[in-house]
This record gives structure tokens, sequence and C-alpha cells, in this order.
């Protein structure tokens, strides 16, 4: 039994489509707030647990009889800060693991362990203390190690088609890694159907280059026919922009402090790998996700 939490979000819908439609007999339950969003021929195959992850009987029932877990922290910009939305929230699964005696877990993390910036990377500094929480409770662990989204642009669809910019508080020439979360998805239904992997260890998901918000810029200009530029913001307007969406102070600043991070290397100490090397190029993601995004009727 594979449990997948968050089976209607960017990455746990593409995780449960895949464990599902890949051809595999691996039996699969979802926890998910709202069963009403998933689609119907999906709910007519799985074994559904309604209710929040971060509920101690939800992940109780979730987890008996589970031999692998798919976890990802929902994000929660109106909590009171970091670690209450990544280690008070992963707790009680953390329990529910030991109780239950889960073999394995596959995470959805990020990049930077061990590196000067993790100290003070605000949600990757919470996420990689989730990480070892999670791998405290006895499980085989596989943290996926996470660049920048190329899927986190299209919070910007607006401002693209509207105003031909993106924005960002990044350099604009600060090559980085980028990845698809159609990739981050391919790789955690092959560790999760995999059950030879033992211990605890990261893998990263680096996209198949490195690549800068100038380039960005660039490729979405080509893919999109009109010119888009890439525009660096301050700080400041970064964190404004952050507690416009509804965050708290505390996770507003968060969020900034990644950044920061990430604009001082956090993401370019992992080693570019062939296995840390995934197949979506931006130029694929922007034609086939972010154009339709962009071409589609303005609500």
């Amino acid at each position: 039994m594979i449990v997948v939490t968050t089976p209607t979000g960017a990455i746990g819908r593409q995780v449960l489509h895949r464990l599902l439609d890949d051809g595999h007999r691996e039996p699969v339950r979802v926890v998910v707030r709202d069963p009403a969003r998933l689609p119907a021929e999906v709910r007519d195959r799985v074994e559904v647990v309604a209710g929040s992850h971060g509920d101690p009987a939800v992940t109780d029932a979730a987890f008996d009889g589970a031999d692998a877990v798919f976890w990802l922290v929902p994000p929660d910009l109106a909590a009171p800060g970091p670690d209450v939305a990544y280690l008070d929230f992963t707790r009680p699964a953390c329990a529910a693991l030991r109780r239950h005696g889960v073999p394995r877990v596959v995470g959805v993390s990020a990049l930077g362990r061990g590196t000067p910036q993790a100290a003070h990377a605000g949600l990757v500094t919470a996420s990689l203390a989730m990480d070892d929480l999670i791998a405290g409770a006895g499980v085989h662990y596989r943290a996926l190690a996470l660049p920048s989204f190329m899927d986190n642009l299209l919070r910007q669809v607006a401002t693209i088609r509207d105003q031909g910019v993106l924005y960002g508080p990044l350099a604009g020439d600060l090559a980085a890694p980028m990845c698809a979360t159609r990739d981050i998805a391919a790789v955690a239904a092959r560790l999760l159907l995999d059950r030879t992997w033992t211990g605890v260890d990261s893998v990263a998901v680096l996209g198949p280059r490195d690549v800068t918000f100038d380039d960005a810029a660039r490729v979405m200009s080509e893919v999109l026919g009109r010119p888009v530029r890439y525009q660096r913001i301050p700080a400041d307007a970064f964190r404004a922009g952050v507690l416009a969406r509804g965050a708290s102070a505390p996770m507003a600043q968060a969020m900034l402090d990644m950044m920061l991070a990430k604009d001082a290397g956090l993401d370019n100490a992992e080693p570019r790998t062939p296995a840390a090397t995934t197949p979506t190029t931006l130029r694929q993601w922007c034609e086939e996700v972010l154009k339709p995004a962009v071409e589609a009727p303005a609500r």
C-alpha cells in the first residue's frame, strides 16, 4: 500500500497519476481534505482517507498497513511561522510512522543541506529540519532535494501576459537549477515503487541545466511571440507582495530569507550528476504549460 498526501496538489496529483497510470498494481491510499476534488475516475481506484495529514487521527488511519508514504507539507502562508508550518505539522505523522512501522517515506524538501546559507534560509531551513524529524522516526527516507520550480512561474501569468514582465528578487544573471513538477513526480513515483533502497539520503532533482531569470524571460519571449523581460524587485517589495497574498509576517520573512539564500548560492552547491539531471527543459515547459495558461481567457 502506497499512501499519497496532497493528491490534488501540483506535485501530489502527478505522483498519483503516475502510480495509477503506469500499469502498476500497487494499491494506493490518498489523504485529502476534500474528496470531492478528486476526479471520479481517481476516486474509484484509490482508498480515500478524508482530512488533513497534519491531524493525528487522520495519519493514524492513513498509515495503517502502509509500505511507503509520499509526504508533502501543504503551503500555509498564514501559519505563525515556518517551524509551525513544517515541524509541528509533521510531528503527528512521525508518531504514526513509528506506531505502524512504515518502512519508507519519500518527502518533498529542498536543496542546501550542509551549506552556510541553509542555517538562515527561512522555509528551506524548516524543510531540512523536517527531513531530520522524519528520518528520526526510524523509516528509510529519501528527501527530494529541490530547487525553484518552473511551475511557480504560473503565479505571474497575469503580469507576463499584461505587462510583459517577469518579477523576482533574485539577480537576473544568477544561473541556478530549475525543475518541472512533472519531473519531481516521476522521481517520487519511482522511489515509492522501489522496495530495494534503504537508509536516509537525499535525491536531487535539478532539471536539465542551470538557467538564469534573464534566460527564462528570453525563452518566454520566443515561445509566446511577444517581448518578456525580467525585472528584479527589492527585498521589501517582495516581502510586501507575500504579505498581500495573506501571509503572516514570520512566513513572509521566511519566504524572503529563502530567496536571499538562493541569491547567495544556496541551490548551486549540489553537484550536477546524470542521476540528478531531469529531462523537462524550460522551453518545453513554456510551450506545454505556460503558453496555454497565458493564452487562456483572463478570468
